[in-house]
């Protein structure tokens, strides 16, 4: 293990890194609130501006354009400049971003500011790994990243009670404004506790290549798993309150009190898999199995309960819906862990953004995709079932595609150490 990469065995302390960890937790809270606002308030906005289903598809998946092209150099950007700084910047534009759309007129407006959003968001995840590998062992990780994974499955619970519920009191305009603002409330307390960046300076001059990351078959494996997971969380981040309304029935009021529900089982079912994982491994657990399991059960059960879901009716839709979120939220809270184990604190930050990029091709082609077949057939049955299929695929590739052990990254030019 690299000097200064991790606080070390011996000096980790959860309650010392407790309040980092938490800030951690709390930007992808704000990440996804802010991403997800968009579909709490779908059904309001269609009306409003007079959009079809094929253009919510569209400025769903314009978030992704720019924040996938983004993830192929801020990897780079995140290993130079420091996590800290990076993750402050983003979360400054992404917060502007959602106040401007309060303000926009039509779908080009929209399309535009979803545009500036991703530019945002785009650092987050790089950021958050980065932090964690360099100052997490990797026993503890699997509650590190259930926070995160937490942050991204709370975000839309917070959106759907909140933001929800004061769309249909207030309108969705002034929420998207007061999210804005409230975000920006974020940075102060991130620059009183954020984490010193001497260690990413001092690597800086050993930064990994694409080809050298190209090279590895595990790279490959956690990136085909990324897209599957994104695939499934994605659909329901961007679709789920649409599906209550149009496929269930349910009011505005209503879809905001069950889509918040989703979200929060999604999100406790992350962080109790975290944590069960590392108390298992620090137990005497293999870590390899252990952290498979729970990505490959999490991506069965997600897809079992998703065709249960997409069959059943009024009285049982719902429960399978929960289950679906448990299997969900299982499924999450190892995906970045992966590339912190396998790349290192050395090459987290290029290893994850890269491994991030090919996954959210996903976004780039789920919500448009599930738009297409939700307006060519009526219903959700057919976007159910192929997010169903992409799910079980996804826990094929953890099974089998990824090998949980760390790269050596020496070469014969590296210092002594320099891995």
């Amino acid at each position: 293990m690299p000097s200064g990469s991790v606080a070390g065995r011996n000096g980790f302390s959860q309650r010392s890194f407790a309040p980092l960890l938490i800030l951690l937790g709390l930007a992808i809270v704000i990440n996804y609130v802010d991403r997800g606002n968009l579909s709490i308030a779908a059904p309001v906005i269609k009306n409003e501006l007079r959009l079809s289903a094929t253009q919510l598809g569209v400025l769903f998946s314009a978030f992704f354009y720019t924040y996938t092209a983004l993830q192929f150099v801020v990897g780079g950007i995140v290993d130079r400049l420091g996590a800290s700084r990076v993750l402050s910047a983003g979360l400054l534009i992404w917060s502007v971003a959602t106040i401007a759309m309060g303000f926009a007129g039509g779908f080009v407006a929209l399309l535009a500011l979803r545009l500036l959003l991703g530019i945002g968001e785009s650092v987050a995840f790089p950021c958050t790994s980065k932090v964690i590998a360099q100052n997490i062992p990797p026993e503890n990780r699997g509650l590190a990243n259930g926070v995160v994974t937490a942050g991204l499955k709370l975000g839309p619970a917070i959106g759907a009670f909140g933001a929800g519920m004061l769309i249909a009191k207030y309108g969705w305009r002034p929420v998207f404004w007061g999210m804005g603002v409230a975000s920006l409330l974020w940075l102060p307390a991130w620059w009183r506790w954020r984490p010193g960046e001497q260690a990413t300076r001092d690597q800086a001059s050993l930064a990994i290549g694409y080809a050298q990351i190209f090279e590895q078959p595990s790279f490959w494996g956690c990136a085909a798993g990324h897209f599957s997971f994104n695939y499934l969380s994605y659909f329901f981040l961007t679709w789920l309150p649409f599906y209550l309304s149009h496929e269930r029935g349910l009011s505005q009021r209503e879809l905001a009190r069950y889509a918040g529900v989703y979200y929060l089982l999604d999100s406790a079912s992350a962080l109790l898999t975290g944590w069960l994982c590392d108390q298992w491994i620090q137990r005497g657990a293999r870590a390899a199995l252990v952290r498979k399991a729970a990505s490959v059960g999490g991506h069965a059960t997600a897809a079992a309960a998703m065709i249960a879901c997409a069959f059943a009716g009024r009285e049982s839709y719902y429960a399978w819906l929960l289950l679906a979120a448990v299997g969900s939220g299982a499924a999450g809270c190892g995906v970045f862990l992966f590339s912190q184990t396998i790349a290192g604190p050395r090459a987290v930050g290029q290893w994850s953004a890269l491994q991030n990029g090919f996954g959210n091709f996903a976004g780039l082609i789920g919500p448009t995709l599930t738009g297409f077949l939700v307006d060519r057939s009526g219903h959700f049955l057919s976007a159910f079932a192929l997010a169903a299929a992409i799910s079980l695929a996804g826990a094929a590739v953890w099974a089998f595609a990824v090998r949980f052990e760390q790269v050596d990254w020496r070469s014969p030019d590296d210092p002594v150490g320099g891995a």
